[in-house]
């Protein structure tokens, strides 16, 4: 029952929302659609922020089964309040124009071009759960969990730090690959993790080191977020973008089921953690190398040869 409902009709829900919010918001900033998709993702981030404490507190309170029922109706009723007030953007140009019609899902998911882009997302949520989702035990065994810094336990701070930044990450990322471009963007983010974490790996036996550098490596993964649909709905245009990006985000699927399970029967089987940083490293320099040597000469070429 916790599969079925949490993972299968949480999922289902948490997708429509997802994928709807940030297709519209898309939509309304044709010319900052990273930044727009940023922002959406962050607001993703930042509600479990907002809502973390109220439900521990409940769950002291009462019990599990009374909490999740006041947080249903709670999201219930502002899902269907906040949806009243969404609309789509009336069409200011010509109706054969890219931005307005664009491409069907069938023909989209015979490009290469979006397998690609399919391969690189799950590549990278891959890599980046292998770590993030492990964050816990990482601090576990190399024995900075309980450390303190300021007065304050290293592991909940850390764990703070990276919410912030895997908020962060998603505007601002998105908001410089509108000016610089998305490929170039996705290389240097994926490389800024990559480098996070050699470092992070490094120098784990250190409780600052451990807390600045798990907030690094968020900041260099929770971009995804915003560079991919960004970089879809610019490639294929508005007309399937909610259904496109629909099929797309099923790579964050694709890491899931892969990143954290596999992280933990890598740790199991070598005992330690350095063929899981390995493994997550290497993901990111491929990912960031295909950004500039495989994806950006396709798109351009995809591009030029539109109608």
């Amino acid at each position: 029952m916790l599969y079925l409902t949490y993972g299968g009709l949480g999922g289902v829900g948490t997708g429509i929302v997802y994928v709807g919010v940030v297709s519209l918001l898309m939509q309304w900033f044709p010319k900052n659609r990273g930044m727009a998709a940023g922002a959406a993702a962050a607001g993703y981030g930042m509600g479990a922020m907002l809502t973390t404490f109220p439900i521990s507190h409940l769950l002291a309170a009462t019990d599990w089964r009374n909490t999740m029922m006041v947080f249903g109706v709670i999201m219930a009723v502002v899902g269907v309040v906040a949806a009243c007030f969404l609309k789509v953007p009336e069409r200011i140009s010509p109706p054969d124009a890219p931005e307005a019609t664009g491409y069907l899902t069938s023909y989209v998911v015979r490009t290469p071009l979006f397998w690609l882009m399919f391969f690189m997302m799950a590549t990278m949520a891959t890599s980046g759960l292998m770590v993030t989702s492990q964050l816990a035990q990482i601090g576990m065994d190399f024995g900075v969990a309980h450390l303190t810094i300021l007065g304050m336990a290293a592991l909940p701070l850390a764990m703070t730090l990276d919410r912030i930044a895997n908020g962060v990450t998603r505007p601002l990322f998105g908001w410089v690959s509108d000016h610089l471009g998305r490929e170039q963007t996705m290389a240097f983010a994926f490389s800024l993790e990559a480098l996070a974490l050699t470092c992070w790996l490094a120098l784990a036996n250190h409780p600052v080191a451990f807390v600045l550098l798990s907030g690094i490596v968020f900041l260099g993964w929770g971009e995804i977020f915003s560079l991919f649909p960004a970089t879809l709905t610019d490639t294929f245009g508005t007309r399937d973008a909610s259904r496109n990006y629909g099929l797309l985000y099923m790579a964050q699927g694709v890491g899931a089921v892969f990143g954290g399970p596999l992280a933990a029967w890598l740790h199991q089987a070598s005992g330690n953690w350095h063929m899981v940083f390995a493994l997550a490293i290497g993901g990111d320099l491929l990912t960031a190398f295909l950004a500039l040597a495989l994806l950006r000469p396709m798109r351009r070429r995809f591009m030029q040869s539109a109608p």
